[in-house]
């Protein structure tokens, strides 16, 4: 099961709400903002960020196994895993809102 379907902060351990009141909507916008959510991954990351994001959601690899496979250090990966998840989410915003 790909990550993003846990709805789980990795970092915090704390459920999302925002993102899962998006992606559970009673209407067709979960399939919207996941249409969306790919599009943003493809057009709007760059290289390193979409690749790690990959790595991470779904390849399921931890950002020690993403470090050790690009050769940086887990920090890095980490970095660059948080600001991917935050303009995914501040596009995402953008979308279910407007």
């Amino acid at each position: 099961m790909p990550r993003f379907e846990s709805y789980s902060d990795e970092f915090t351990g704390k459920p999302d709400e925002r993102l899962r009141a998006m992606l559970d909507a009673p209407d067709d916008t979960g399939k919207r903002i996941q249409k969306i959510l790919l599009k943003v991954i493809n057009n709007e990351l760059t290289a390193r960020q979409k690749e790690i994001v990959v790595l991470y959601y779904y390849r399921n690899m931890t950002t020690v196994e993403i470090a050790a496979a690009l050769g940086i250090s887990q920090q890095a990966a980490s970095a660059v895993l948080v600001r991917a998840r935050n303009r995914i989410f501040r596009i995402l915003q953008y979308y279910y809102y407007r």
